[in-house]
């Protein structure tokens, strides 16, 4: 394992006002909402008066890469939004090392990414984009995959809001495990692959999902699938049951025999104004 590390970085759009009390005050393209958050133990540093927000908000918002825009959602009742501002470095991350293989690629060469349990779609525009180039035949093809056709619904929305319709994805409406499978059976090799996975869900045809049994079997799958040579895996989980080190160490056992290096740690949100840092789920990461 090379080190353990907080990745916290701004999302220009969005703004983590202050937190505490076990809810989050944000902002949003200007608009502020109040949401409930399990992991905010600490008082809160604003007064009462100052805690209010909107009951329900719709807003397009750019993230602040390469022009991507993504619709935000919320409701009073709201425990997701449509994006994950916490991941905004693993996205810079994505497209940096993208844009990075591009510069020196001489020849011709199709990445082929895999971003399971795909949510909204942002990590999946960000790979694709970094892949567009006029001037060379190198491109990245992602195929991304969610259980739930809302979010693979939203994530399209998303692709056309970002004016990135021509970009190569496939989007898949699937129970990632058994997507995996027959892949494997398929034949079908990556190069990278994202995993997002909750740690409690259905799939498309009520499955019942639990990440703690399901964990061991999804990453046998997916070693399947990597080619020889791959270029990263990242695995980030919001399970309280186990820590970066965990997954850390699941990542190696996985990526056994492939070289490389890992990085874990926390994804967090730096409050506004204020050193408060505001975890929200762990991340490992292994790249050649």
């Amino acid at each position: 394992m090379e080190n353990i590390k907080i990745l916290a970085e701004k999302m220009g759009s969005y703004k983590l006002i202050d937190s505490g009390e076990k809810e989050k005050l944000e902002e949003i393209g200007g608009e502020r909402i109040i949401r409930k958050e399990p992991r905010a133990w600490w008082k809160k540093s604003l007064a009462k008066n100052e805690w209010r927000g909107k009951k329900e908000l719709e807003k397009v918002i750019d993230i602040g890469i390469g022009g991507i825009k993504a619709k935000i959602l919320f409701k009073e009742t709201s425990k997701h939004i449509g994006i994950f501002p916490e991941q905004i470095g693993e996205w810079k991350w994505i497209k940096e090392k993208l844009e990075n293989l591009r510069e020196k690629s001489e020849n011709k060469k199709e990445i082929n990414i895999l971003n399971l349990f795909g949510y909204t779609g942002i990590a999946s525009l960000v790979a694709a984009q970094a892949g567009l180039s006029k001037t060379s035949e190198w491109g990245v093809e992602v195929t991304h995959v969610d259980a739930s056709k809302q979010s693979v619904d939203w994530a399209r929305e998303n692709q056309k809001l970002s004016g990135l319709e021509n970009a190569p994805i496939r989007w898949i409406v699937d129970d990632c495990v058994k997507f995996i499978r027959r892949e494997a059976k398929q034949g079908k090799k990556y190069d990278a692959i994202i995993m997002d996975p909750p740690s409690f869900g259905h799939g498309p045809k009520g499955e019942v999902w639990k990440i703690e049994e399901k964990l061991p079997e999804l990453l046998l799958a997916c070693r399947e699938i990597l080619n020889e040579k791959p270029l990263f895996v990242i695995f980030n989980m919001y399970s309280t049951e186990l820590s970066s080190v965990s997954i850390a160490n699941l990542l190696s056992d996985m990526t056994k025999g492939l070289g490389g290096k890992i990085e874990c740690g926390e994804l967090a949100i730096k409050q506004d104004g204020s050193e408060k840092l505001l975890p929200m789920s762990i991340f490992a990461l292994w790249e050649r």
